[in-house]
């Protein structure tokens, strides 16, 4: 008898694995629970929860390659991992309106004006564009609804209890004491970034043995796109890093978004934090660039309670924060200033003071980038913060991502530190992939 599967998370980790289930006839009930909205009535502002979660709802490119976004191969081995992530990237072209126009960029060659002040992290990466991912999430919903599979939108999993199998959930703006309750024979809790601390929750009720993460934190930088068009030409999405090894510290730039690129707002747990996306349609250039400058220190004792009192102090007015030696905050694509309360030079003494000296590594690789790209100079301004919140990763076992103490949970996404679109999908279709080999 097929079991009954209930998906906690509409997001690309979960979207995948039922897509997966699907694909190969499974006749057991598949439910998936989401706080946000279907994709007919998401509203572009609704970022963080809803169809494709955050990431596949505002950004349009899948990094192919297994070094980047989570530790897919430690689970699978390498040629599984390539093999899971051409799946993933092969769901987005068949729900995509005009999938001949996804494109794959894949430099090659590291340029040798960047070398005296960084290294460049080279790989694959599929551009599906930003302005499509409407289009796919309506195609993709519509098939999963029409081989029946059950959402449950605008309702919130607040509870679930691991040793009877079920869990309690309520409506998102309803009564909280007025709570339904369900059952599963297995889970999958694909939570995405909205629901971390539910997972850390739940680890802790549990007394789950866990893998401590590291604190990823930094800003999203922006300037006009000339300046860093020498480095474009190479590589679109290109990745600068630098490692403190001794320090245990690196940073990275990642996300890069070129011609028609934005600055997004992304609210979670009540505080602002920063994002960014690109747009297709030639309407919206503006010839800017942004992209994120993510720190990453390992040693923080709880990490993850660390970077949410980091965030909660980089706010003011209910904002986060924009600091530029000469520009004022940027539009976003629909035309209104990105909410941010800009400071000064003292209000950047105050950000520097709460990250407790770590910010110094920020200051210095934006000087580093002052060298490489000469006409940069103080043409430029980032958004605090951009955060990665990275709970304690629950040990899980390798073969399907099941909790080691109750094997019919399984943790995906970024519930299981994933930190990726590409990644995050092929390890929901990797659970899917051992569901069916059971059936």
């Amino acid at each position: 008898m097929s079991k009954n599967i209930v998906i906690v998370g509409a997001g690309v980790a979960g979207i995948n694995a039922a897509t997966k289930l699907v694909d190969n006839n499974y006749k057991g009930k598949i439910t998936i629970i989401d706080m946000g909205k279907d994709p007919h009535k998401r509203l572009p502002s609704e970022v963080m929860t809803g169809m494709l979660g955050a990431g596949g709802w505002s950004d349009g490119k899948l990094t192919y390659h297994t070094a980047i976004g989570g530790q897919l191969s430690k689970y699978c081995g390498e040629d599984k991992a390539m093999e899971l992530m051409d799946q993933v990237i092969t769901n987005f072209k068949r729900f995509h309106p005009k999938p001949e126009e996804v494109q794959c960029s894949n430099p090659v060659a590291e340029p040798d004006f960047i070398k005296p002040e960084f290294g460049l992290r080279l790989f694959p990466v599929w551009h599906v564009g930003t302005d499509y991912l409407l289009e796919i999430a309506k195609n993709w919903y519509s098939y999963l609804v029409d081989n029946g599979v059950k959402f449950e939108w605008e309702t919130k999993v607040v509870n679930i209890d691991f040793d009877t199998n079920h869990y309690e959930c309520i409506e998102v703006g309803g009564d909280d004491t007025d709570t339904l309750i369900g059952q599963y024979d297995e889970l999958i809790f694909a939570v995405g970034k909205s629901g971390i601390d539910f997972g850390k929750s739940l680890a802790d009720q549990y007394d789950l043995p866990t893998e401590p993460k590291s604190v990823q934190i930094g800003v999203r930088f922006e300037a006009p796109q000339y300046h860093f068009q020498k480095l474009i030409d190479v590589s679109y999405d290109f990745k600068l890093y630098r490692k403190f090894d001794d320090k245990g510290v690196s940073l990275r730039s990642f996300c890069t978004n070129n011609n028609a690129a934005y600055v997004a707002v992304e609210e979670t747990y009540g505080n602002y934090s920063y994002n960014g996306h690109a747009k297709k349609d030639e309407k919206y250039r503006n010839d800017m660039t942004n992209f994120g400058i993510i720190m990453e220190v390992n040693g923080i004792e709880d990490p993850f309670t660390w970077s949410r009192n980091l965030v909660k102090m980089l706010q003011i007015d209910n904002k986060g924060l924009y600091y530029s030696p000469s520009r004022i905050p940027s539009h976003t694509s629909e035309g209104d200033f990105v909410e941010a309360y800009q400071i000064d030079r003292l209000g950047m003494d105050e950000v520097r003071e709460a990250f407790e000296g770590y910010f110094g590594y920020i200051d210095d690789f934006i000087d580093g980038m002052k060298k490489i790209f000469p006409t940069l100079k103080d043409d430029w301004g980032m958004y605090i913060p951009e955060v990665k919140y990275l709970s304690p990763e629950p040990l899980v076992d390798y073969t399907n991502l099941a909790l080691t103490k109750y094997p019919n949970v399984h943790f995906v996404g970024d519930a299981l530190s994933a930190r990726g679109i590409t990644v995050s999908g092929a390890q929901g279709i990797y659970v899917a992939e051992d569901i069916l080999k059971h059936e």
